[in-house]
């Protein structure tokens, strides 16, 4: 019981902190040749994959007009996944500056951008949502990564921010470690995974992602990966969005991401074996985290039937960390306590969305687009 219970504290231990020590110190004791950047004009082609957001593509397409880089080196193409609202009149509106691609029925986002990246010619491609606010200098700092040759895929960064446009994203104490570890895997060769809002690759290292993908931001850079170019996080090209402020759409978009992860070990079984250059990094940074909520059970029950004063504090101080998430979904007002519990509820629902990630997984449940739900709001 006691290699039981140290066991799963070393393992929670190394998937929120010591994977990013390990980066840390394999960087200082292995540094990779700088990234060689500049300015440079490609042409590119922006791909967007649309399911009725005639909300929000008025907006899209005027933050589009307003990128800086050569109007005559880019395209637009924005598909249309079987739209039921004015999505496909709008892009028709718009067809002297927008290739739209109209599709009749929605078979998926995956399948969309697949359409998307056929009718494109740009040598690279830029990924972009049709909600988030670009940078006007966003495509530029992604596209000037790829004067270097070594790098394939480039990812972006999205800052979450309130109502009053302040930024959220240092909000979540596991956000900050995402941001560090991407940080510390781009230094250090290649991040696994890109922010789905925003990055590019070279044309002719996309893979035509399979049917129903969830986590297209995974499997596309993983098989630049593969190929043996470097994925790198371009911190300077910013997309911007809103927190969600429909109760549960947070916790929600994170059941779905940890479902896509997985989705991938049975779309892509290569990522387990030895041809994965990432498969350590890919292992520590996405799986560790799904076996986290089963590993903190063990330790609780473990240290319950372990004798001693220590393992009776460690027992009480595991329950009590659970009951200040529950201060933390009730969202009261208890001064710097508030802090603590809603780090705790942090924590626990992420964990709470692991364990549903993998019901999702054994009884075969799939979502393309994601629903909404109603639980409080997460903000990691």
């Amino acid at each position: 019981m006691r290699l039981l219970f140290w066991l799963c504290f070393a393992l929670i231990a190394y998937a929120y902190v010591g994977y990013a020590v390990w980066l840390l110190l394999r960087t200082r004791l292995f540094p990779t040749r700088p990234l060689q950047r500049q300015y440079v004009t490609p042409s590119l082609s922006v791909v967007i994959a649309a399911r009725n957001e005639e909300a929000n593509l008025p907006a899209k397409l005027e933050n589009l007009r307003r990128m800086e880089y050569p109007r005559d080196r880019f395209e637009v193409v924005i598909a249309s996944d079987g739209s039921t609202d004015r999505t496909a009149e709008i892009l028709r509106d718009h067809s002297s500056t927008v290739r739209a691609v109209i599709l009749g029925e929605s078979n998926g986002k995956a399948c969309a951008l697949n359409e998307a990246v056929k009718r494109s010619t740009g040598e690279i491609l830029v990924f972009l949502d049709a909600r988030q606010y670009v940078e006007p200098d966003a495509v530029s700092e992604l596209v000037s990564c790829f004067a270097d040759p070594s790098v394939g895929a480039v990812s972006g960064e999205l800052l979450l921010e309130d109502s009053e446009g302040k930024s959220e994203d240092a909000l979540g104490i596991y956000w900050k470690i995402e941001k560090i570890v991407r940080k510390l895997e781009s230094a250090s060769g290649s991040v696994v995974g890109v922010t789905g809002a925003i990055y590019a690759i070279r044309r002719e290292l996309y893979t035509e992602i399979p049917a129903g993908t969830i986590l297209d931001d995974l499997f596309v850079p993983m098989n630049v990966a593969r190929m043996g170019r470097r994925v790198i996080f371009q911190p300077s090209a910013i997309a911007r969005d809103r927190l969600f402020s429909a109760k549960g759409k947070e916790f929600s978009r994170k059941v779905r991401t940890l479902t896509g992860n997985y989705q991938l070990l049975q779309l892509a079984p290569w990522l387990l074996h030895k041809e994965n250059l990432l498969r350590f990094e890919f292992i520590s940074h996405k799986l560790t985290r799904l076996l986290v909520p089963f590993v903190l059970a063990a330790a609780l029950i473990a240290a319950w039937f372990l004798p001693g004063p220590f393992y009776r504090v460690a027992f009480w101080a595991q329950l009590g960390f659970y009951g200040l998430s529950l201060l933390g979904l009730a969202q009261l007002n208890l001064g710097p306590v508030s802090r603590i519990s809603d780090a705790a509820y942090t924590f626990v629902a992420l964990n709470t969305a692991a364990l549903l990630a993998f019901m999702n997984f054994v009884t075969g449940r799939k979502t393309i687009w994601m629903p909404p739900v109603l639980h409080r709001e997460i903000k990691a």
